[in-house]
């Protein structure tokens, strides 16, 4: 069951004393923290809610909170919105622990559902090693600072193994998709799949030295232009000749669109058709050869170029959908009270 609504002054003093609670321990100006006492009002035995038996504490918000406070500072322009984001974040953080906590009774009502100790070992040894350098009484000593055993902090590892273990089975629950969903999202949602013109490009280009003339360019361009035209490859001269970063690659610029080419370059380079190479262009940078590897001219995609980008979608869609009602479910017949 949960409580009914709070009403707008509750929530003021909530806001009002996660400001404290949170902000005040990381030594943030006092006139900010200060709260006339409205936290011990608000959480009252520094309790924050309770789901099942699990007993949700101001400590554990706190810590979850800290370290997007600064985040939400910068990006709050006054401190009526850096309290509204802040009251929202630890709205967010509450849910989420009543959400995993709801989650792993779910797996364990099922009596033959069990977690390999081995699962636990191996990530209690990994944090061990890439967070204390494998220094086992640095671990430890975190694990006191946070007032925890290591029999506390192995259940707590195996609750996150099972939480996760239970989203995915819930994300593969939606894991398929009809072409008649798909081919009904696309009737619906068309312009989303409107293209710009673009152009699968590869480049050769002569940086301009002191002292060269765009003749001197043209030349050198010209010379690249005639082993294309006798049959040679375009990447094959580019890694021959080219003097710019991609040559290695065939000069390959992979897909432009005409908005992001300077015009010099876009207008001969959207004349050419696939296979095309253009003719020298000059520019007080240098000269330059373009050729169009493939083209994709402006227009709604069709369907079959998009089909899999639209099942993608549709997944997530349904994924979303379905774990918020499963989610639902879960809260409707848990135990859960805010304070």
């Amino acid at each position: 069951m949960t409580d009914p609504r709070r009403t707008q002054k509750s929530c003021w003093l909530r806001s009002a004393c996660v400001a404290a609670l949170v902000i005040a321990p990381l030594s943030v100006p006092a006139q900010t923290a200060a709260t006339d006492g409205k936290d011990d009002y608000q959480f009252a035995n520094g309790i924050a809610a309770i789901v099942e038996s699990k007993i949700i504490t101001v400590e554990d918000i706190r810590r979850d909170i800290a370290p997007l406070v600064p985040e939400i500072r910068r990006d709050s322009k006054n401190e009526q919105e850096f309290n509204q984001k802040l009251e929202a974040a630890q709205d967010e953080i509450i849910q989420g622990i009543i959400d995993r906590e709801l989650i792993v009774k779910e797996f364990r009502k099922d009596e033959k559902k069990r977690i390999p100790e081995s699962y636990v070992d191996n990530e209690v040894a990994e944090t061990q090693i890439t967070q204390f350098e494998g220094d086992r009484s640095k671990f430890l000593a975190y694990l006191r600072g946070r007032g925890q055993t290591l029999r506390d902090y192995r259940r707590e590892v195996e609750e996150n193994i099972i939480f996760g273990y239970m989203r995915q089975q819930q994300r593969k629950s939606q894991s398929t998709v009809s072409p008649v969903k798909i081919e009904t999202f696309y009737n619906e949602n068309k312009d989303r799949f409107f293209q710009e013109d673009q152009a699968y490009m590869r480049l050769i280009q002569f940086t301009r030295k002191q002292g060269q003339t765009d003749a001197d360019l043209r030349a050198m361009a010209q010379a690249a232009l005639d082993r294309i035209h006798s049959g040679e490859k375009f990447e094959d001269v580019a890694r021959d000749v080219s003097q710019e970063s991609r040559r290695a690659k065939g000069g390959d610029w992979d897909w432009q669109k005409r908005s992001d080419l300077r015009p010099e370059f876009s207008d001969p380079l959207f004349k050419l058709k696939k296979g095309e190479t253009s003719d020298i262009i000059v520019t007080p940078e240098g000269a330059f050869l373009l050729h169009v590897d493939d083209r994709k001219y402006a227009g709604i995609q069709p369907i079959d170029e998009v089909r899999d980008q639209i099942e993608r979608i549709l997944i997530q869609q349904s994924a979303r959908t379905s774990q918020e009602r499963w989610l639902e479910r879960l809260r409707r017949n848990g135990y859960v009270k805010h304070f």
